[in-house]
């Protein structure tokens, strides 16, 4: 049974390197950003800070204020997942970055989450986009493989040196947002997970001490939230939930600004202790939300 929430709120929406492919490298320039060495220096100083102070418009952003680049694994030269799309900053000047591994769902390639992971990139974070061994991978196996995916990123990838192996994190959609519960009850040392519209026939995840962001969908027929984002929410000790207003379960494979921006608030408050980002997790989005709780003030 899990504890009473400290502080509930509700909100109606509609009513209120070694074993990369041979592939280029693509530089994705970042949005406009005028912050200045001294400052990107006192920044990063506090804690995992990176970037500028961020705004409502920032995080809502297509682009966020890094430049990324894009390198391609191949899935013959890894082991343990099917290869992917890794997005990094190509800033140095502020020290290492988080990590996340991001997994798609059933029957689907990275190429369905492909709008997410530069975005999430774009706000300072190493973001592994993967292919699963096969598209009908179940949740614990892609749970697994979200976990050799981090493996492989902070100890073989060509951005290694760039990324903080302790501060990692998960996402993922449908049965890749299972996988994420999977993986965050299987490691706890992760700071963060995403499940976006999850499946999974386990519904007790009260073993997770990750901190965990559910994104579900109001009229979801696929995983309908009554039966697997609401009860993993209800499992979790320490955990947030959204449910999109009238949203089906494949609203997180196109470009959603809901998805994104509160993806990135989470990843910044957990993975990079970054307070300056809790003013969004609390209160939640205002508009397009059929249902948002959160314990605020957050923990960790």
């Amino acid at each position: 049974m899990r504890e009473p929430r400290r502080k509930l709120r509700t909100i109606a929406g509609a009513a209120a390197g070694l074993a990369l492919a041979a592939t280029a490298v693509t530089l994705i320039p970042r949005a406009d950003a005028a912050t200045s060495s001294p400052q990107r220096a006192e920044i990063a100083a506090a804690s995992f800070q990176r970037g500028p102070n961020p705004s409502a418009a920032s995080i809502r952003a297509t682009t966020g204020p890094f430049a990324i680049s894009r390198t391609g694994v191949a899935r013959s030269s890894v082991s343990g997942f099917g290869g992917g799309d890794i997005y990094a900053p190509t800033d140095t000047s502020q020290g290492t970055f988080g990590a996340v591994a991001i997994a798609p769902g059933f029957t689907a390639t990275r190429s369905s989450l492909a709008w997410l992971a530069p975005r999430i990139a774009s706000q300072g974070f190493v973001v592994f986009n993967i292919d699963t061994l096969t598209t009908s991978d179940q949740p614990a196996t892609r749970g697994r493989q979200l976990l050799a995916a981090l493996d492989f990123l902070t100890g073989q990838s060509a951005v290694r040196t760039r990324i903080d192996k302790n501060r990692l994190a998960v996402m993922g959609h449908s049965m890749g947002g299972g996988g994420t519960l999977e993986a965050a009850r299987s490691r706890a040392s992760l700071k963060a997970a995403v499940p976006l519209t999850p499946w999974d026939l386990t519904k007790n995840f009260s073993t997770v001490k990750v901190p965990t962001m559910i994104i579900g969908a109001q009229s979801d027929t696929i995983a309908p939230v009554r039966q697997h984002s609401e009860r993993f929410f209800s499992s979790l000790p320490d955990a947030g939930y959204l449910e999109l207003a009238g949203a089906s379960h494949f609203a997180p494979n196109v470009p959603n600004t809901t998805i994104a921006s509160t993806s990135v608030a989470w990843l910044k408050r957990f993975v990079d202790e970054d307070t300056r980002f809790e003013q969004f997790l609390c209160p939640g989005p205002a508009s397009g939300v059929s249902r948002y709780e959160v314990d605020c003030p957050l923990r960790g």
